[in-house]
């Protein structure tokens, strides 16, 4: 028992503090606590009997009060036992029971990859010591021991701890070399991975813009039903006022007062209206409001907003011949082509197709706008006629056409659109001005006033709440009055200087608003009129040919001509704001809240973004060269809120976004 005593001792003496955790001290504490426990169940005869015992605890106690025991006691106990285990184990090993612990179904879904690396890898290839900053760092620290290296070769070139040291240099470059290439090949998975999800968003969009497409279409088939619903409302009004009104009459008026009655209601405002003036067949009859009644859409479509800029929406033969006028009232709404074979069409632009043809002018229409429903067109027969295109038997619902595999209104110029019925816009002629003598050159419209410019050197003013014309103006003449007035000889009628193979209409563009006219002639003027006096209030110089259209806003005026330039003009000084010029005539230009569109005899239609002031060429002359194509020049060009239709020589329309 002193022997094993002495044992224990020895192994706790102060040359091995941490015995009390080795294993042989463990050996040595388990038998001594063994022969203590099995002198302490015996008998109990002499209390004095074992003193080993007492010795034993008294050393242990003393060697446990050690602080370099306790440390190493405190410190196992805070320790894991998984830490227990890795600090005896290296990291491949570590690696080995990671991946043997890792369950079946797991490693038989490993998905296969063209990685030349391992996962581990690019764990490693991700340390912050790769970052910018980090190589920032060791830059500098390379550096500073370059310096101290060079210092060192310079006493001892060939010593062996240089050549150590540039191994070991050579080493931490080759393994940065390395994580490098690892980090490159990360960055494109990522670059392959996010090109998969923009493909997959743009299958996504595809979808809902078919969606959408579906949605506006079932919309225009619903307005449609809504607009017929309301003339039948209408009609019923009617028939029980007029019913309310037969009932109430009075019935001690004996017939020769009825007749008396009905004759001096009839010499009121019908008689002096411009009906009595026209031929039966140019009118319509007495009952009808000569007012046309306009009914704007309800909802706008917004499907073209969402494609780029100069995607080819549609293309239609309209006509034969080349295309003079064109005009639309709402993007995917209702589109209205003449042409030099005579003929006017109403298009539905959502399904792509002719719903009526208008008969009545007796030679090609020159110059036609769209407001809502109502049509207004002024032709070479020297007549303005009006139109209700809600009135049109056009029924959207039946023979529809089968559309694009995407849903949407997609077409091809060499597919000939389904003739409609012959009789689909009879009721659509509201009435017929007279007045001119020659051709209508150019029109436009707005509530109830109604200017027109004609080949016989005169503006008409019409109000169309009287079916009448208010008022003419003499271009001729107020050109002679500016030049009596004036010393600068801006007034007079100047012949422009720079011929064009074109013939000029003498009213190229006008313009109306309220009691304010911009008109464009023949003499390169563009004059602004007050129909209020009937004079000229101020007179734009600048453009040194033939003026072809023209639009204003609030601040600004946009003219194009034959001399090849649109100038922007301030309407609040009079001076030009802004001009560019193209390498052909301008024939037709219009502008919505960002784009200045014109056709400038060419296959396209040239855009000018005033936002970004840029130009660019929208139309399929753009990929007719890369197709082989020669598409048609462009002659008319109209838009409205990004969305552009275009008539070219051929008679083909095309429909893009812009």
């Amino acid at each position: 028992m002193a022997d094993d005593h002495n044992a224990f001792h020895d192994d706790l003496g102060p040359e091995d503090d941490t015995s009390i955790v080795s294993t042989r001290g463990l050996e040595h504490f388990s038998r001594k606590v063994t022969t203590t426990a099995s002198h302490l169940i015996g008998p109990l005869a002499d209390p004095n009997a074992h003193p080993q015992y007492a010795n034993a605890m008294s050393e242990i106690a003393r060697q446990i009060q050690r602080p370099s025991i306790q440390r190493s006691m405190f410190s196992m106990a805070r320790t894991t036992p998984t830490d227990l285990v890795r600090s005896k184990l290296s990291a491949r090993e570590i690696q080995s029971r990671a991946l043997s612990y890792v369950p079946e179904e797991l490693l038989e879904n490993i998905p296969e990859g063209d990685n030349s690396y391992s996962l581990f890898q690019g764990f490693k290839a991700t340390f912050p010591e790769l970052t910018d900053e980090g190589k920032k760092h060791r830059r500098r620290v390379s550096r500073g021991r370059k310096l101290l290296d060079d210092h060192h070769h310079a006493i001892s070139p060939d010593s062996p701890h240089a050549v150590q040291k540039l191994r070991k240099e050579k080493g931490s470059m080759m393994h940065e070399l390395e994580m490098l290439s690892i980090r490159k090949n990360m960055a494109s998975s990522e670059i392959r991975e996010i090109d998969n999800k923009i493909a997959n968003l743009a299958g996504m969009r595809k979808i809902i813009l078919e969606r959408l497409a579906g949605l506006e279409q079932e919309e225009a088939l619903m307005e449609h039903d809504i607009l017929d619903v309301e003339a039948r409302l209408e009609e019923a009004q009617d028939l029980v006022a007029e019913t309310e009104t037969t009932v109430l009459h009075t019935p001690t008026h004996s017939d020769d007062d009825l007749v008396k009655d009905e004759e001096e209601e009839g010499s009121g405002f019908m008689s002096q209206s411009i009906y009595e003036k026209l031929p039966s067949s140019n009118t319509s009859t007495p009952s009808k409001s000569k007012k046309p009644k306009s009914i704007r859409r309800k909802s706008m479509p917004i499907l073209h907003e969402h494609f780029e800029p100069g995607t080819s929406i549609r293309e239609i033969r309209a006509h034969p011949d080349s295309i003079t006028a064109l005009d639309f009232d709402a993007p995917f709404g209702t589109m209205v082509t003449a042409a030099m074979d005579d003929s006017v069409r109403v298009w539905d632009l959502n399904a792509g197709r002719c719903i009526g043809v208008l008969d009545g002018h007796t030679a090609s229409v020159r110059t036609l706008q769209v407001e809502d429903n109502i049509l207004a067109t002024g032709g070479m027969d020297a007549t303005i006629r009006l139109w209700d295109l809600s009135k049109s038997h056009y029924d959207p619902h039946g023979n529809q056409v089968e559309e694009d595999d995407d849903g949407m209104a997609f077409g091809n110029a060499n597919d000939q659109p389904v003739d409609p019925p012959a009789d689909s816009m009879a009721d659509c002629g509201l009435f017929t001005l007279q007045a001119h003598v020659d051709e209508i050159t150019a029109l436009h419209f707005r509530g109830d006033v109604l200017v027109s410019g004609s080949a016989d050197k005169t503006i008409r003013h019409w109000d169309l709440e009287k079916g009448r014309c208010v008022q003419t103006l003499d271009v001729m003449w107020a050109a002679a009055q500016a030049s009596a007035t004036t010393s600068t000889g801006e007034g007079t009628w100047r012949q422009t200087s720079r011929a064009s193979d074109r013939t000029a209409d003498f009213v190229g563009a006008l313009q109306v608003f309220d009691s304010a006219l911009a008109c464009g002639t023949a003499d390169g003027m563009v004059r602004l009129w007050d129909l209020r006096s009937g004079q000229v209030t101020r007179s734009l110089v600048g453009h040194t040919g033939p003026v072809t259209c023209l639009q204003f806003d609030d601040v600004h005026l946009v003219t194009g001509s034959l001399d090849r330039s649109i100038r922007i003009w301030d309407l609040r000084t009079g001076s030009i704001y802004d001009a560019y010029a193209y390498e052909n005539p301008i024939t037709s230009m219009m502008f919505d809240a960002r784009r200045i569109v014109c056709a400038a005899g060419e296959d396209v239609v040239k855009v000018y973004d005033k936002v970004e002031g840029r130009q660019w060429d929208c139309g399929a002359g753009v990929t007719g060269a890369e197709e082989g194509k020669t598409p048609a020049i462009v002659e008319r060009v109209r838009i409205r809120d990004g969305y552009m239709i275009e008539g070219r020589r051929d008679g083909v329309v095309g429909v893009w976004t812009c």
